[in-house]
């Protein structure tokens, strides 16, 4: 019989991801996003979770686990119902570390799994988004090319988590060289006093407040060849990207959740007209569709990570999901806003919060994704 039930592990994982998120991230993300920052010592408490260090091999400090982007799926969701932006801050190095883990070289692995599998949170990141509204990652116009035994990396990269404080970056460019959108895609480790590279401060988002982000001015910046990501042969990138998407679609489903959680017994207590308002069928039937839609998404995103970790072509499943989640996400999160009337838009609330998250979150890619 088929069963689609979490394994004893993954259970255990997503319990202990949602006592953290109950414990630590629901109560403080409020003044965080107002103050737009992050809480002290936040990170070095989720990253005594283990959740990253878990999925890196034994032989370079890790534990040993095998690498799961299902289970990663699971604890995001999880993580994401407590803050969204806590969750994206705790968890962006986790795409850094994993593509060397998936794709990496020894020598690679040798170099910077280590710097994951120390007591205290380490800071890298995914460096993909490019300005722009009609950004798309197949199309960048972060270009590399191949100078000798070195990479010439030139271009501008957005929103980029945690760059006011990485060690190194993962640089998704373009190679001029090569042929076809699944071919000329590389990704390049750099070093954050790179020659070449600046870090500037991103300006104020509508949602995601709490998470920094910065924006990288790459101008002529060098990488050594052993730097490539898979170095001669390169690595598989478009995995990343679904990788990213499956995480982003994730986050998307715990902010839903939180949503729904929240509203659920504020229409069964509020009354309007002598009876409560989720007894009204428009308000009833609102909340029914969010609870259809919430576990849709879920079950794309399990899909899609579930392609991922067997090694098959993930990116059609990546896509639905993504694009899945950042409409139906929005739509919940302003549906939890009808719900609560005039007192959605109010800060004692945490429903308009969630819904700048939601709006937010459903533009990263821009407008043209593939």
């Amino acid at each position: 019989m088929i069963s689609f039930k979490p394994t004893e592990e993954q259970e255990l994982i997503r319990t202990t991801a949602r006592e953290f998120a109950a414990a630590a991230m629901r109560d403080s993300a409020r003044d965080a996003d107002e103050q737009a920052a992050l809480p002290e010592g936040f990170l070095d408490a989720s990253w005594a979770l283990g959740l990253t260090v878990a999925q890196i091999p034994e032989e370079n400090g890790g534990a040993g686990m095998p690498r799961s982007p299902l289970l990663g799926a699971m604890a995001l969701e999880e993580l994401a119902y407590g803050d969204p932006a806590l969750a994206m801050a705790a968890m962006a190095p986790a795409l850094f570390a994993f593509a060397i883990v998936d794709h990496g070289t020894e020598d690679q692995k040798d170099r910077f799994l280590p710097l994951f599998c120390e007591e205290k949170f380490h800071p890298a990141s995914l460096a993909l988004i490019e300005p722009g509204p009609l950004f798309d990652p197949l199309q960048l116009k972060t270009t590399a090319t191949l100078s000798g035994n070195e990479w010439i990396l030139t271009g501008k990269k957005s929103f980029v988590p945690l760059a006011d404080s990485a060690s190194h970056f993962l640089v998704i460019a373009r190679n001029g060289d090569a042929e076809g959108a699944d071919k000329n895609l590389e990704a390049f480790i750099v070093e954050r006093d790179a020659a070449g590279l600046t870090i500037s401060e991103s300006g104020k988002s509508l949602g995601l407040r709490a998470l920094p982000t910065a924006s990288l001015d790459l101008d002529q910046v060098r990488v050594a060849a052993a730097d490539r990501l898979g170095g001669d042969e390169g690595g598989d990138i478009r995995s990343i990207l679904d990788a990213a998407r499956v995480g982003t679609a994730a986050v998307q489903v715990g902010l839903s959740r939180a949503v729904l959680e929240y509203a659920t017994p504020y229409a069964t207590e509020r009354v309007a007209f002598g009876e409560a308002i989720g007894r009204k069928q428009a308000v009833a039937f609102m909340l029914s569709d969010m609870a259809i839609e919430i576990d849709s998404m879920r079950w794309l995103v399990w899909k899609a990570a579930s392609e991922l970790e067997k090694g098959v072509e993930a990116t059609r499943s990546a896509h639905l999901a993504s694009r899945y989640a950042a409409e139906q996400s929005m739509k919940i999160a302003d549906n939890g806003l009808q719900v609560f009337g005039g007192h959605g838009f109010i800060r004692e609330y945490p429903v308009e919060m969630w819904y700048r998250h939601a709006r937010t979150l459903g533009v990263l890619e821009g407008a043209a994704t593939v």
